[in-house]
């Protein structure tokens, strides 16, 4: 089989494609220059998202990587003091902290909750095989060097104040912000 005129026009455009496309990659892989980073964008509240994105930072911090974790919607709960417990100006807001309950220590599971039995018997799992709990993982991040960032516009909707949350988190950020985080990170996940 010969080849034709065509198919030997659409060889060389093809390649020529080719070659520029692989030319712009490396372009914009010298544009962005990745860290050792890990950033997390913690928008699950349940303890099932909570433990695995501490899990994740502290051991990313421990194994010498930059970590950060945004907390956004459902995830800003995992980061309320403990002894808050109402939160919000108006009844929504209101509503929405009853329903969910500040600090990782009140989390719930997103399945097999069992009206409270399934966080309890994966604590109790926790103790048994001595694996530290997210509050512990949380407070270890931060000696670890961990940035724990709240998104300041879920702060805003929910009606969370800074003093609802825990100490030692870095100031409350923007969406932006936080995209530029992920940018320059070597690896970003969504929990």
């Amino acid at each position: 089989m010969s080849l034709t005129e065509t198919d030997a026009d659409t060889t060389l455009q093809l390649a020529d494609l080719l070659a520029r496309v692989q030319a712009l990659e490396v372009s914009d892989a010298a544009q962005i220059q990745k860290k050792n980073k890990l950033t997390i964008i913690a928008w699950g509240g349940d303890l099932d998202r909570i433990w695995p994105t501490t899990i994740l930072a502290s051991t990313a911090a421990a194994s010498g990587m930059d970590a950060s974790v945004f907390f956004t919607f459902w995830g800003l709960f995992a980061i309320v003091k403990p002894d808050v417990r109402i939160t919000g100006e108006s009844w929504m807001q209101k509503m929405m902290s009853v329903v969910n309950p500040g600090s990782a220590q009140r989390a719930k599971l997103s399945r097999y909750h069992l009206g409270g039995a399934g966080p309890a018997m994966f604590k109790r799992f926790a103790d048994q095989r001595q694996v530290a709990k997210p509050e512990e993982l949380m407070a270890l991040s931060m000696d670890l060097g961990v940035r724990l960032i709240p998104c300041q516009m879920t702060m805003d909707l929910l009606g969370l104040k800074r003093e609802d949350l825990i100490d030692g988190l870095e100031e409350p950020i923007g969406a932006a912000t936080a995209i530029l985080e992920m940018r320059e990170a070597a690896v970003s996940l969504f929990i």
